[in-house]
């Protein structure tokens, strides 16, 4: 009677069976994104693909990108300098804008133009340098980003953009490129990869399905138009992102220091 009255227990489940699912690998032979067939091989490296985004938005306040200046319609602006800021904040306030970029300014130049769009224009859209598509876009500074990441959610998606390519990065890691101990996404022949920063992308939301947002997160150096072309790769198809909010990191602007 006793031993009819026992009952087995079943061991505990070892601690590694709670480890996330690992993530999928760029180098991995049959890595395509779900749904996603590996072009044919060519002679001819092919790292910008096709331009995917949405459409340009039709009634947006268009700022040029000029170093330092900004044109908007007929009149520049210095958002470095407090007087050309607050002319600029009253010209958007409650417009969307969109950022047209040239091919010589850098993030770091445009931290207070950023700063400006975002404290006061209604929806900010960085034009894509080569061809009629945009990106909308969440600006977030570095404080913001870091509020961002400590919020708790599946993912964390973001793409962190130097000079030697793309870092894919998540909550459990960064997806494996070629080199583990370089970018997921490397740059090819001189050039940013765009073609595989998508299919990696791809990768990373058949594993986080349930993530909605993603950020990219470019070194301050990098130019404009290289953040918008990188936008792109967040596109699997014109208007299909595969996100649906892109947040853009950009650097905080230095603010003089008060001597009291």
């Amino acid at each position: 009677m006793v031993a009819v009255g026992c009952r087995e227990e079943k061991p505990a489940e070892p601690l590694k069976s709670l480890k996330p699912e690992p993530l999928p690998s760029l180098s991995a032979p049959n890595a395509e994104a779900p749904g996603e067939a590996r072009p044919a091989p060519t002679n001819e490296v092919d790292v910008a693909g096709p331009v995917y985004g949405e459409p340009l938005p039709a009634e947006a306040l268009r700022v040029a990108l000029a170093g330092e200046q900004v044109r908007l319609g007929a009149e520049s602006f210095a958002p470095t300098r407090p007087e050309d800021a607050a002319r600029l904040a009253q010209r958007v306030q409650g417009h969307a804008v969109l950022v047209v970029p040239d091919a010589e300014t850098f993030l770091v130049q445009v931290s207070e133009l950023l700063a400006v769009l975002r404290g006061s224009a209604e929806a900010v859209w960085l034009a894509h340098p080569d061809g009629p598509a945009a990106y909308p876009l969440v600006l977030r500074d570095e404080a913001g980003f870091r509020a961002w990441l400590e919020e708790v959610a599946p993912g964390k998606l973001r793409i962190i953009m130097r000079a030697d390519g793309f870092e894919l990065t998540t909550s459990v890691g960064k997806l494996p490129g070629p080199d583990a101990n370089g970018p997921s996404v490397p740059v090819r022949a001189g050039r940013q990869d765009i073609v595989t920063l998508r299919r990696g992308l791809g990768l990373l939301k058949g594993r986080f399905k349930t993530s909605e947002d993603i950020c990219l997160v470019p070194s301050f150096g990098m130019e404009v138009a290289q953040v918008a072309r990188a936008l792109g790769g967040v596109y699997s198809a014109p208007g299909e992102p595969l996100f649906d909010t892109l947040c853009l990191v950009y650097p905080t602007p230095h603010r003089p220091t008060d001597a009291g």
